[in-house]
């Protein structure tokens, strides 16, 4: 059997990937703030979205098309500042989410709309992008196909934040879940998540391309 990246290379990647995963990031905000919004299901939603929109990168960057994305200040741009709109809005959805009490605890956002919105969230984020060009070719060998070592790679680095971002948004969760039941606690947890949403909104403003 011919393995797509070289075994060794992949047991130097894998514990890297994790790492990276474990940093607190853009990922994992978004998965905290629709665990204590609107749940554990809606978290581990998002968390999904989050790996799709990850090999969506990876396989794009696998093609070519994310250097070129990366090499284009206007296409860059435009990403970035509707990405920018869209957690904005996102922020202004929540806090005008209506309170849903002690019988509707953790019923906020639907799983799919969660998935959605991770998705969208990802795929408009292009410091994405440009992570997967600076990170992955690191670990690919030119000699061998390169697409198939960007989506095995990709596949290892999406499996881990699925660990990692499950866990977080799984946590966050049990505990909105919880305050939910207060219609007060309610209420800030719609400031909070729309705080968080708001707060990736500015990172992803103040993200500088080189």
């Amino acid at each position: 059997m011919i393995w797509p990246v070289d075994p060794l290379v992949l047991l130097a990647f894998a514990p890297a990937a994790l790492a990276l995963n474990l940093t607190p990031g853009a990922d994992m905000l978004f998965c905290l703030g629709q665990g204590l919004n609107s749940g554990p299901r809606a978290a581990m939603a998002a968390n999904f979205g989050i790996a799709v929109g990850g090999l969506v990168h990876t396989l794009l960057a696998g093609l070519g098309l994310g250097a070129l994305v990366a090499a284009h200040p206007l296409a860059f741009d435009v990403i970035r500042w509707v990405g920018v709109g869209y957690l904005l809005w996102l922020a202004v959805q929540s806090l005008r989410a209506p309170v849903l009490g002690p019988d509707a605890a953790g019923q906020g956002r639907a799983p799919w709309r969660a998935f959605r919105d991770a998705l969208l969230v990802n795929l408009l984020n292009p410091k994405v992008i440009l992570f997967i060009l600076a990170f992955l070719p690191q670990f690919v060998d030119p000699a061998r196909p390169v697409l198939p070592q960007f989506v095995t790679l990709g596949l290892v680095f999406c499996l881990g934040g699925l660990l990692v971002n499950g866990l977080v948004g799984g946590f966050a969760g049990s505990i909105g879940r919880r305050l939910a039941r207060s219609e007060t606690a309610a209420r800030w947890l719609g400031r909070v998540s729309a705080g968080v949403f708001a707060a990736l909104a500015l990172r992803l403003a103040l993200v500088q391309k080189g």
